[in-house]
């Protein structure tokens, strides 16, 4: 492989400061330096920690604290003001829509993205007692559930995964919802008892994913992220977020989405992408099931099946 002569820099690369957050920076990163030597960037790489308002706001749910960007719009302003050179988010805390300037440089492989249960000796979600007491912070995660299991005791819990955990414990829970992708990465997934089955509880926008974001001017750290791009990852998550875009939908809304590559022809990869819209309190779940080639079109094609089940009227209730 012939090496590229470029100049010598530090990128410097901003996250939030909790251990998943700095855990999947770190592996990042790492991933970075191989790509820096190999196609010979000359990089160093240095970890800027950034507190945002999801992070300082822990005594009210998600859905409470309103707007969208909850975890991402204090370090977007760092790299709209040069202070950082990239970021890592979980794609599942990414908007729709991007500030102007600002772009996903890359999407790596995704993790698994569904849903698990961590409970109390460790029986799986359908064997949980009637009324059994289920933490989470998640509207989407609750309806489903509710719809599921009428009898459960939907309680909100918020926090990182560690605090998340012992909640288990200190309030009283018999189970908790987490996202499989942050306990794998965390290297925690003998924590886990069981995974939820995306029919029961349809993943987040991205979720399992994480997207590497940049200054679109940034010529030199966009180059070197286009080596760490996930194709395929990319496409789906690309289907999931127009049609996250297309519902304006946020943390106020029990919406889910989940895209996978299901075939390949000459016209490209062949994505199906699986919608859901759901009422807070899981009496209406609304799901669609599309197929198609481009991304864009199959999200937006979703989105309108789902409004013309009656999304509309759920996300208006909602305010959205």
């Amino acid at each position: 492989m012939q090496h590229v002569s470029r100049e010598a820099r530090t990128i410097v690369v901003g996250t939030r400061q909790s251990a998943l957050a700095l855990t999947q920076t770190g592996h990042v990163i790492e991933a970075l330096r191989q790509i820096s030597e190999a196609h010979g960037f000359g990089y160093e790489f240095e970890i800027r920690k950034i507190v945002t308002k999801g992070d300082r706001i822990l005594d009210v749910t998600l859905s409470k604290v309103g707007g969208k960007g909850l975890f991402v719009k204090e370090i977007e302003q760092a790299l709209l003001d040069g202070e950082i050179d990239l970021a890592v988010h979980s794609m599942k805390d990414m908007p729709s829509e991007l500030p102007e300037g600002l772009m996903n440089g890359a999407v790596p492989k995704r993790v698994d993205p569904r849903d698990c249960v961590i409970t109390r000796g460790g029986v799986p979600l359908e064997e949980l007692p009637t009324g059994a007491a289920i933490g989470t912070s998640s509207l989407r995660r609750a309806s489903q559930l509710k719809a599921y299991r009428p009898d459960f005791d939907i309680r909100s819990i918020r926090g990182n995964i560690d605090s998340r955990i012992r909640k288990l414990e200190t309030e009283g829970l018999d189970a908790i919802v987490l996202a499989t992708a942050g306990l794998l990465r965390m290297g925690w997934e003998d924590r886990i008892s069981s995974p939820v089955d995306p029919d029961i509880c349809l993943p987040a926008v991205g979720q399992g994913a994480l997207g590497i974001e940049c200054r679109e001017s940034d010529s030199g750290v966009r180059e070197l992220l286009a080596l760490l791009d996930d194709a395929d990852t990319a496409l789906a998550v690309a289907a999931e977020r127009t049609f996250l875009g297309a519902l304006n939908g946020g943390c106020q809304i029990p919406i889910g989405a989940h895209a996978v590559i299901t075939g390949r022809s000459e016209h490209g990869s062949e994505l199906t992408l699986t919608g859901m819209v759901g009422s807070p309190d899981g009496s209406t779940i609304l799901k669609e099931i599309r197929t198609g080639t481009d991304p864009q079109a199959l999200g937006l094609e979703v989105a309108q099946a789902l409004r013309a089940q009656g999304a509309d009227r759920i996300l208006a209730e909602l305010g959205s």
